[in-house]
């Protein structure tokens, strides 16, 4: 049912967007997206943000239903698969596009959501919305990822990240050929002065260690494995950009955008190949390896030349 307030005299005149936040004592950005969203209506009429309210109108506001940031939204998500089934844990293969779990300004799938969808029950400590994550993949990131069913999986697998026993193995195209063809990246990673959402090897940041190979040299890119030491956020993407040889597609982190075009890339060309870990329950190591994803084995064909 909607809202509905009189204009008051002292408002008669006013701007709707002005009127609407002294009205409702909203700010005027928000009362400006009601406006904006179609949610507000005087004699029957939507109103814009610069008509004026009538001395005495009623006005009937329909605000849409605020979701929870945090809820999560159980939902079958297309394309995330099953690698390893165990009594206590899950590992998946997450597709690109889809978050470990919700979080503010995320309204997209999340792997959360989707196990729930698909019955698996997870029983861990912790906020709900982040049951069983005991490490994450970037949303633009596909691959191989883990998830804790039980609490004694959670807490041993969260150990043994921190710990960093975890093996993880990326597989990333990088612009032109690394040299040498086989080293480490030992370089401090924190916010990009310049920019919130990027990140950057700056002296003051976080202890970061990656070490790569080449696989496969193509000229224009090449195909490395990647193990990390360390797990900081985007890291694999900042180190090889700072090597001047940014993820092929990687446009964030400076990717040449004709080469992403040729190789039909909208993503960073970066997949979380293998994963493995002791069993939490047995200590006997467990490996779980996703295979390539469509858009990012057509780039390497194309790249071969196929």
């Amino acid at each position: 049912m909607p809202e509905r307030h009189t204009v008051p005299e002292e408002l008669a005149g006013a701007r709707a967007d002005a009127g609407l936040a002294a009205l409702l004592g909203v700010s005027r950005s928000a009362a400006a997206q009601l406006l904006t969203g179609g949610h507000v209506r005087m004699a029957g009429k939507a109103l814009a943000k610069s008509d004026r309210l009538a001395a005495d109108a009623e006005i009937d506001i329909d605000a849409p239903e605020q979701r929870d940031p945090l809820e999560v939204v159980v939902e079958h998500v297309d394309g995330l698969e099953i690698l390893l089934d165990d009594e206590d844990f899950v590992v998946v293969d997450k597709p690109v596009g889809v978050a470990a779990h919700p979080s503010p300004g995320w309204v997209g799938p999340t792997v959360v959501g989707g196990l729930a969808a698909d019955g698996f029950r997870i029983s861990t400590s912790g906020a709900p919305e982040r049951a069983g994550i005991v490490h994450r993949l970037d949303v633009g990131t596909s691959g191989a990822m883990v998830v804790a069913k039980t609490e004694h999986a959670y807490t041993a697998l969260k150990r043994a990240f921190k710990e960093r026993t975890v093996e993880k193995v990326y597989h990333a195209v990088v612009q032109g050929l690394p040299d040498p063809l086989e080293g480490t990246i030992d370089a401090p990673i924190g916010r990009h002065p310049g920019y919130d959402w990027r990140f950057a090897v700056v002296e003051d940041g976080r202890a970061s260690v990656t070490h790569y190979e080449v696989l496969e040299a193509f000229g224009r890119a090449s195909l490395v494995e990647v193990h990390l030491e360390t797990g900081r956020t985007h890291q694999i993407r900042v180190h090889f950009s700072a090597l001047h040889h940014p993820c092929a597609g990687d446009l964030t982190y400076g990717a040449d955008p004709r080469l992403a075009a040729d190789l039909g890339l909208t993503r960073q060309w970066l997949h979380a190949h293998r994963l493995g870990f002791a069993h939490p329950r047995t200590g006997e190591w467990v490996e779980a390896t996703s295979p390539y994803p469509a858009d990012l084995q057509y780039a390497i064909d194309a790249l071969r030349g196929h």
